[in-house]
């Protein structure tokens, strides 16, 4: 089975006054079909830009993005038009993205319209009921409604064209946490339902963990990690890995645990211009991270970008400063 997404050597960058900064910093994945799969980080790490990059609302810098081997960075205004239709995005706050001014009706109506489709009236209904939102909230605006009910107006829009694929950013970070269970149980419903790819940007790692089966881990906008969730959270391999794992809550004789690592200050000042960005906050540096870290292969799928991957079997110690 070949991959409905790969990204292949993906860069951004931007230029900050006279510096430039890698935002996303030579990425490779694929995304299989029917499969979820998240990716973590803490603010600053790429993620939101890399989502911008595979929907295409951002050119990359350098590298590619393929959907079904067809490298959508150079693509025709038609195709590209095509391209949208089967990878939609929902985006983190719904009351920003969605148009004011329309009532949920014309919202989710107007992609429809946009390509044409017809019978757009039976297709409203049949999402309407997908996303378990009631026909007497079509006439009202999206500042009438709930923060769950906009989200849920947001995945329906994106639903309604019957797209391949979700790049769903920070999908449940204007919600409280009871709405937030409901819109991820819904999630992982349609998913299901419609044999959907979904990408899920977060920093939420409960989020990734009730949705996703394969997790990537961001670092100042390289791969650090990349390997299946259960194994990202029960042995991460890449030291930063371990410590954003700790930072989960749990009641766990561990919290109290001795002799736990931290992470150093970070200071973007220290940044080094080659070897493991992560080396400058790193408690267990070592001098070959001086040079740019091999991708070692710790199991069957489960890679980290950190020269001590698979030499320790313990993390319990790590924590975060």
């Amino acid at each position: 089975m070949r991959p409905l997404i790969e990204v292949r050597g993906l860069r951004k960058d931007y230029r900050r006054g006279g510096a430039v900064l890698h935002a996303v910093d030579g990425i490779d994945l694929a995304l299989m079909p029917g499969e979820a799969v998240g990716v973590i980080g803490e603010s600053g790490a790429g993620k939101s830009t890399l989502a911008r990059l595979i929907t295409r609302l951002e050119r990359p810098t350098s590298g590619g993005v393929f959907y079904q081997d067809t490298d959508v960075t150079s693509l025709s205004d038609r195709a590209l038009r095509r391209f949208r239709r089967e990878v939609q995005p929902v985006f983190q706050d719904p009351l920003t993205a969605l148009n004011p001014r329309w009532v949920v009706r014309r919202l989710i109506t107007e992609p429809l319209k946009i390509y044409g489709e017809r019978d757009a009236e039976r297709r409203v209904d049949e999402v309407l009921r997908d996303v378990g939102l009631g026909k007497d909230l079509m006439t009202r605006h999206p500042r009438d409604l709930s923060g769950g009910e906009r989200q849920r107006v947001a995945i329906a829009r994106a639903l309604v064209l019957r797209p391949s694929m979700l790049v769903l950013d920070e999908p449940t970070a204007s919600v409280d946490m009871a709405t937030k269970r409901t819109l991820l149980a819904l999630l992982n419903r349609l998913q299901s339902e419609h044999g959907l790819t979904c990408l899920y940007i977060s920093h939420d790692i409960r989020t990734i963990e009730e949705t996703c089966s394969r997790t990537i881990v961001m670092y100042r906008g390289r791969l650090a990690e990349e390997g299946p969730t259960t194994a990202i959270l029960s042995s991460p391999s890449h030291v930063y890995t371990q410590i954003l794992m700790s930072s989960i809550p749990r009641i766990d004789s561990a919290e109290t645990r001795p002799g736990r690592l931290r992470a150093r200050p970070f200071s973007r000042q220290h940044l080094p211009d080659t070897g493991c960005l992560f080396a400058h906050s790193c408690p267990r540096v070592q001098p070959e991270c001086a040079t740019d870290p091999p991708v070692v292969e710790v199991t069957p799928g489960h890679r980290a970008a950190c020269v001590l991957a698979g030499r320790a079997s313990d993390h319990s110690g790590v924590t975060p400063s």
